[in-house]
């Protein structure tokens, strides 16, 4: 990729079938910027494509995770006489689209959460499969404090993660949500030390490398529709992926190596 957002304010490597991004603006609490955002979602799509790529982790630098959007960007964004319709363009084409870009992403995405987490910054996280936060790290939605309404899919995601009322105490408050009470929420999957961040998720990014590939995107998205939807349509996707994945490579290799009792050697294909 020739953007010259990535090495500086986004890192990428691949690495072990894992594609790891990492936001790298510490001295702006790794506010987004719209080119940083670009950035990423074109880095997700890169991973969803690329077969070669099993697992994403998104990581920041710093002591912050994401302080959500960049407001300063977005002010000098706005157009001085801005006609109706230019707000709606530029939020769906903007946070939207990034959380859009992690849920659909075929490949699983893990969060890395070492530090606070607001606003468009714990949507992304909560977008992504699983989230690994560090014992230090909090979540916060502050847009009803700010004077604004919950956007970046939080009105979509919350309610469907969390419950109703839950979802309003959060999104209405604004208080800050350690990371162990996320957890009990069901918003984060491990919380652990923070000198032991970087530990737990590569574990778990190695696993999820490691799975049946074509079978975890299968799964992702059967998951992701199933609010969405009545019961008969859920049962049909869920009857037709299985058949889809029934013709792949892992979904063999995964028969034999269960009747001939030996461990698994999928190749994501």
């Amino acid at each position: 990729m020739s953007d010259p957002v990535i090495g500086t304010t986004v890192l990428h490597r691949v690495e072990g079938g894992v594609s790891h991004i990492t936001l790298n603006r510490p001295d702006a609490a790794n506010a987004l910027l719209a080119e940083m955002r670009n950035a990423v979602i074109d880095l997700l799509a890169e991973a969803d494509a690329d077969s070669a790529i099993r697992a994403v982790a998104l990581r920041s630098n710093g002591r912050h995770f994401c302080s959500g959007a960049d407001v300063g960007g977005i002010a000098a964004g706005t157009p001085a006489h801005p006609v109706v319709g230019d707000a709606t363009r530029r939020i769906m084409q903007g946070a939207q689209r990034l959380v859009a870009s992690i849920l659909d992403c075929g490949k699983p995405v893990v969060a890395v959460v070492q530090g606070p987490a607001a606003g468009l910054g714990a949507h992304v996280a909560y977008a992504c499969d699983m989230v690994v936060a560090a014992d230090t790290a909090f979540f916060l939605e502050p847009f009803l404090l700010r004077g604004i309404i919950v956007d970046a899919g939080g009105a979509y995601m919350l309610p469907r993660m969390v419950g109703m009322q839950r979802a309003k105490e959060l999104a209405l408050l604004g208080d800050k949500l350690p990371a162990a009470e996320a957890k009990e929420l069901g918003l984060v999957n491990r919380v652990v030390p923070a000198d032991q961040l970087d530990a737990v998720a590569d574990e778990l990014l190695a696993r999820l490398a490691g799975l049946p590939t074509t079978a975890v995107a299968l799964t992702k998205r059967l998951f992701n529709r199933s609010f969405d939807g009545d019961r008969a349509a859920s049962f049909l996707q869920e009857a037709m992926s299985q058949e889809l994945q029934s013709k792949s490579f892992d979904s063999t290799e995964g028969i034999s190596a269960f009747m001939e009792r030996r461990p698994t050697q999928f190749q994501g294909r």
